[in-house]
């Protein structure tokens, strides 16, 4: 059994040098009605072979962006990624690559980190950047804590058209931190109302494109802030980056955002990697670490690890975060696909999706479906049906599509809305396959 490497004279011997007799006696602290003393209920043992024609079994009941055609978002995206970012990243000298604390042998490593900070924080429009975090999700909730922090007030304000799964993780950490988090509604579609900006705020979170597609105002949510004294908070697309005016324009505070378009398979998830950029007087509070270029007494140009500021490495009453590491692989991805697509290449990945996103608004409102917030939009709409989302989307499944995510669970009144996203790699034939489709599901 290769997955059993203990014997039972090994484990005479372990319970030998930790002073018991038994199994039972090494866990005599956990509860006896906790204790599992009947087999489980599983099936017998397999050889290596069936086991994986089992799992293969299993993983071919999935339904993925190979076996439908895609047009589900809301934060993870179908988007082309060359072949170079994935010759790259399974090198052995970065794949196998830990935190490069020996600067003197990790100089390749350090130098991709450099870079990647260095290309987030011109994405973004901003001074600095990290060298990133675990996902957009967890980003953002840092971004809060560092406002809170910094302006020495515990009131956060988050729009409702940010992300959902992120006003979960942000909610998360307030509860844990003692910070308090007031949603304000959109029920436009964007973020308007900035009554809950007042002097208690610590911070305003806006969405750019919002969780909807919408382009939001920055400018109103900078002059809300300012007029508060509250930092502003933007979760941005990098795509969207490629023709939108970048956050920093705006004045905006702290930038973060989720990687996983711009280099990250989809995965069953993740694994992803969360960008954070920042105002240059903000770096000390940054969460994370940062590589910087030096040089060494010979003048030699080279980099290292030159801020961290979790609390395995300074006093725990000094750190700002408790962040332990960063997706590096992921960052690697994101920097190579950076690299490969270029200046003009993200610029023609944006323009794509926009307009892939104007024609499939034509072709499903031509289906039946009606746009619900009529806003600029980048890469997702909302579309209303006269039947219930679920119903339509399970519907379309069934015809190799997927159509979209169903918005009534998270957004009560919306169980006919369905947000629908688009991406450089649909084609036309497929958003015309898509409204037929629908059609028939409709009528």
């Amino acid at each position: 059994m290769p997955y059993i490497p203990h014997t039972e004279a090994d484990r005479r011997r372990m319970l030998a040098e930790i002073g018991v007799d038994s199994i039972d006696d090494l866990l005599r602290e956990i509860p006896e009605s906790l204790r599992l003393r009947d087999p489980l209920d599983v099936p017998s043992g397999l050889d290596e072979h069936n086991l994986f024609l089992y799992l293969f079994d299993l993983a071919a009941k999935n339904l993925s962006s190979a076996k439908l055609t895609w047009f589900l978002g809301a934060g993870l995206y179908d988007r082309y990624i060359p072949a170079t970012v994935g010759a790259v990243i399974s090198r052995g000298e970065f794949l196998t690559a830990y935190t490069p604390y020996q600067p003197e042998l990790s100089q390749g490593f350090l130098q991709s980190i450099y870079e990647f900070q260095t290309m987030v924080a011109e994405l973004y429009g901003m001074d600095v950047a990290n060298a990133s975090m675990y996902d957009g999700s967890t980003s953002m909730a840092e971004a809060a804590l560092l406002a809170c922090g910094q302006t020495g007030r515990s009131k956060i304000v988050v729009s409702q058209a940010v992300h959902p799964a992120y006003r979960q993780v942000l909610s998360t950490y307030a509860w844990a931190s003692g910070h308090r988090v007031a949603e304000v509604a959109a029920p436009a579609g964007d973020t308007t109302d900035f009554s809950a900006v007042d002097g208690e705020a610590a911070c305003l979170i806006v969405q750019y494109p919002n969780f909807f597609g919408i382009i939001e105002d920055l400018a109103a949510a900078r002059a809300a802030a300012t007029e508060a004294g509250a930092l502003l908070i933007v979760v941005a697309d990098p795509i969207a980056m490629g023709l939108l005016p970048p956050p920093g324009q705006f004045g905006a505070d702290i930038v973060v955002g989720e990687g996983q378009p711009i280099g990250v398979a989809m995965g069953f998830g993740g694994p992803l990697v969360g960008l954070f950029a920042c105002r240059q007087d903000l770096i000390r509070r940054l969460p994370g670490r940062i590589v910087g270029r030096t040089h060494d007494h010979q003048g030699r140009p080279g980099f290292t690890m030159t801020l961290r500021t979790r609390e395995q490495d300074i006093r725990r009453e000094k750190a700002t975060s408790n962040i332990c590491t960063n997706e590096a692989l992921m960052a690697l991805a994101a920097t190579v696909y950076l690299i490969a697509v270029g200046k003009n290449g993200l610029r023609s990945v944006a323009e794509s999706t926009v307009r892939n996103t104007q024609y499939a608004i034509r072709a499903l409102t031509s289906a039946g479906g009606r746009v619900r917030f009529e806003r600029r939009v980048f890469g997702e709409f909302v579309l209303d049906l006269p039947k219930p989302a679920v119903q339509v989307r399970d519907a379309l499944i069934e015809q190799g599509i997927m159509a979209g995510l169903p918005l009534g669970d998270t957004y009560p009144g919306l169980e006919n809305s369905l947000l629908v996203a688009l991406t450089e790699t649909r084609s036309r034939a497929q958003i015309d396959d898509y409204g037929r489709k629908l059609a028939e599901v409709l009528n």
